[in-house]
């Protein structure tokens, strides 16, 4: 098993944290986003991912792109331990938080969005930093709000799901923007619990190979 991604990509830092919790040995192939012009853009990554994104999965002659299905992908065909619940509700309640980061909150921080800010748009450092934060905290109060009805020691009640998954890569860039997370104690409660797992700290941005 191949994975394609970079170090401080919070899809690529998801299918990590999945990798470690179900202990799949993969290799971890480093893509620079900003090296060289962004490796991702390069002739040979775009026959594997034509959206010039990070994370690509490679499995058994399977190439899968997007994190969550890629998520999905690897809690079907490797099953232990569920990434997500049984019940039908719970199960589409997982999926609905999971969407609210992975689809409300990280593509407006992502790092193509910055990219085309202060580029072709022209904004500055201090303009780019309020975009960040204007939507980071709109969208973790929101997300506070669901999972103060839903939330035991993770996202949804007292067991790992995709949403905790989600959650924790969207946490560390708040934290690398200097977002103040005191107004959001239930998220950081869930992180807290979170990082205590072995899992989720082997899949750090700073542990991994390729990291600056």
């Amino acid at each position: 098993m191949q994975l394609y991604g970079y170090w401080r990509s919070s899809a690529a830092y998801r299918v990590r944290i999945a990798l470690n919790l179900k202990q799949l040995s993969y290799d971890n192939l480093p893509v620079h986003l900003i090296k060289n012009g962004g490796e991702q853009h390069s002739d040979r990554y775009k026959l594997l991912n034509p959206a010039e994104l990070v994370p690509t999965l490679i499995d058994d002659g399977l190439t899968l792109n997007q994190s969550l299905a890629i998520i999905e992908y690897l809690d079907e065909v490797y099953p232990e331990p569920s990434l997500l619940p049984q019940e039908p509700a719970a199960r589409a309640l997982v999926r609905a938080l999971a969407l609210d980061i992975a689809c409300d909150i990280h593509p407006l921080n992502n790092l193509r969005v910055l990219q085309y800010l202060t580029g072709p748009l022209a904004l500055t450092e201090t303009q780019k930093l309020q975009w960040i934060t204007h939507w980071l905290s709109t969208g973790f109060a929101a997300l506070e709000q669901r999972l103060q009805r839903t939330a035991g020691q993770f996202c949804v009640g007292d067991e790992v799901t995709l949403a905790d998954l989600c959650l924790v890569p969207q946490v560390y860039n708040a934290q690398r923007f200097a977002l103040d997370m005191s107004a959001y104690p239930t998220i950081s409660s869930v992180h807290h619990h979170c990082q205590q797992l072995a899992a989720f700290a082997l899949a750090a941005p700073e542990q991994q190979p390729d990291a600056q």
